[in-house]
């Protein structure tokens, strides 16, 4: 019954984007800040569907952790949950994502309007002075800038070498870096058709202040805040509490 609830939900993912998607290309005359209200409603619409058809809902601790002003949020990047749901957490953000996605017909064509850093991931030192050059800008239009440091989804206690682009991009810019953190991979797995049923946690760290520092420095202190975060949530809490498999037995001969 889960496997049915979560191939409806997926579907209706598809063509509600797809529905979405056409209004942004209606309207992509209209002010970035405005555009971002439809991406949000979408956002908030898809959570609704989850909670509904797939009994996955989530909660948020320390939203008063959002400071004012455009900065860049780095977060854990472990399911596809989270690239819906960021619209539904955050002010307008301008997403760092790859280039190959504004090649899909009519969403890669609406997304183009919402003003996303897209990059080529083999660019290397290029693609890191394309989000310090458009970052700059997308925080001077009010902004967010939305990172996933990692670059790609990693299973649920697995990590990633950061990426050097959103450090140095913050402490070029001298705004903050807000960390977040989530277990929605144990809910929603890289590459799974299941939506498991419970509660994603969510937290979002204190500001961190970047301006002039090391970015080496701040993707360590971002990546040890976030660890510690997940860690401690009721996910982690009970995979550690699995006893061990046993050892398999032979018999005395």
């Amino acid at each position: 019954m889960q496997l049915l609830r979560s191939l409806i939900f997926t579907t209706l993912l598809f063509v509600l984007t797809l529905c979405y998607a056409i209004v942004v290309l209606g309207l992509g005359w209209v002010p970035v800040h405005r555009l971002y209200r439809i991406a949000a409603h979408w956002s908030r619409l898809q959570m609704w569907l989850l909670e509904k058809l797939c009994g996955l809902r989530y909660v948020v601790t320390g939203l008063e952790n959002v400071p004012p002003g455009a900065h860049v949020s780095m977060w854990k990047h472990s399911s596809a949950w989270e690239t819906i749901a960021q619209a539904s957490i955050l002010p307008p953000q301008a997403w760092v994502l790859k280039r190959e996605l504004m090649w899909i017909p009519v969403v890669g064509w609406a997304m183009r309007w919402l003003k996303p850093i897209a990059i080529d991931r083999k660019a290397g030192a290029a693609a890191v002075n394309q989000v310090v050059e458009q970052g700059r800008q997308r925080l001077a239009e009010g902004l967010w800038i939305l990172i996933f440091p990692e670059g790609t989804r990693v299973a649920p206690g697995e990590t990633r070498k950061y990426g050097i682009s959103g450090a140095l991009l913050a402490s070029k810019a001298g705004c903050k870096i807000v960390p977040v953190a989530h277990d929605a991979g144990h809910y929603w797995p890289r590459r799974g058709w299941i939506k498991r049923p419970g509660t994603i946690h969510v937290a979002i760290g204190p500001p961190i202040e970047a301006a002039g520092r090391d970015p080496r420095e701040l993707n360590e202190e971002v990546r040890q805040w976030i660890e510690a975060q997940l860690a401690a949530m009721p996910t982690a809490r009970a995979a550690a509490r699995q006893p061990e498999p046993l050892a398999p037995q032979t018999s005395p001969r």
